[in-house]
């Protein structure tokens, strides 16, 4: 499914080609996808709520699949093996933020459904370097969703500073926060969901969210730490103002409407706002270990390829239950 041109996914923007399998160069793997996660990063890109490096481009960067073809010198996979491709696709190894282990800050950093040709196909090739193996114990299915939901999820309430036993907020209840509850929970911790959505607030529930209310509401506690992972802005403030003092706001979006003007009075006290920005390998590592240890358990809805169209909008709308996944027919 490529994209020539971003436009609301109202209008359907994704169109069906036939293409020969991409080739595969030094240090690459090909993989034939069994599925592939949707995010809001997708939507954001198909919307063009991004600049896009290059037109055309395949979206998608949570793809799970079967290694069919290797690169010259590539050794971390052998042909047949399950692999999983993430949104870091790529770092120059070199520069300052590279070498004190930030590649994600990395200037030429290439990302993939981005820069590089994603998994909304049939195929993908991606470099061997940065894919990664995932928990036996997941189906095709299930696993999808890990690779930037619940990476990002991980790395957002890392930011946060999360702490054994403390309180946090999660802003919005979609994909990547219907697994960082679950990792939030598998540290100790008490989590506070906030979200419109009735299904979404069910499914925290089921999940075990110490309390559960809308965006603006006010929770029976004031809290440690906030993950956002509605791209809104004025979820900022409303999120500031349920903190404790010294409490952080970790930002999980690649894109977010403006924040507006707020009084000081509810940043001070020590209170703080801190981005995400993509992920490291470390951090998807990570991700798979806590996968299979807790264990986490991914609610997904699936769609077929040629309904990418559809299931985007339906992302957009929040009227998919956990996180929506693309299956290869």
């Amino acid at each position: 499914m490529v994209l020539d041109r971003p436009a609301p996914v109202e209008t359907a923007p994704l169109r069906a080609v036939e293409r020969p399998p991409p080739h595969v160069g030094p240090g690459e793997i090909r993989i034939r996808v069994r599925a592939c996660g949707l995010c809001h990063t997708d939507l954001h890109t198909v919307e063009g709520d991004l600049a896009l490096p290059r037109l055309p481009i395949v979206p998608g960067h949570q793809i799970v699949g079967e290694v069919e073809a290797l690169g010259a010198g590539v050794t971390e996979f052998k042909a047949g093996d399950r692999a999983g491709v993430p949104w870091l696709g790529g770092a120059c190894g070199l520069c300052r933020d590279c070498v004190r282990g930030s590649e994600n800050l990395c200037e030429a950093a290439r990302f993939t459904g981005f820069h590089l040709d994603g998994g909304y196909a049939e195929g993908a090739v991606a470099a061997a370097a940065f894919a990664c193996p995932l928990p036996a114990s997941f189906t095709d299915l299930n696993a999808a969703p890990l690779l930037c939901a619940g990476v990002i999820g991980l790395r957002a309430l890392r930011r946060s500073g999360l702490a054994l036993g403390e309180r946090v907020g999660l802003f919005g209840f979609g994909a990547s926060a219907h697994i960082a509850i679950q990792v939030a929970r598998g540290w100790g911790c008490e989590p506070y969901v906030f979200t419109r959505s009735a299904g979404h607030q069910r499914l925290a529930e089921e999940l075990g969210a110490v309390w559960v209310g809308g965006p603006d509401d006010r929770p029976p506690r004031l809290l440690h730490r906030a993950v956002l992972f509605a791209p809104a802005g004025r979820l900022v403030p409303a999120a500031l103002r349920v903190l404790e003092r010294g409490g952080v706001v970790s930002i999980a979006s690649i894109a977010m409407d403006p924040i507006p003007e707020m009084p000081y009075e509810i940043l001070y006290g020590e209170r703080e706002v801190r981005s995400t920005t993509a992920a490291t390998r470390d951090d998807a590592r990570e991700l798979m270990r806590l996968a299979a240890a807790i264990p986490i358990r991914t609610e997904v809805e699936a769609f077929p390829l040629a309904d990418a169209n559809r299931a985007l909008r339906l992302l957009k709308e929040s009227k998919i239950r956990g996180a929506g996944v693309l299956v290869m027919e």
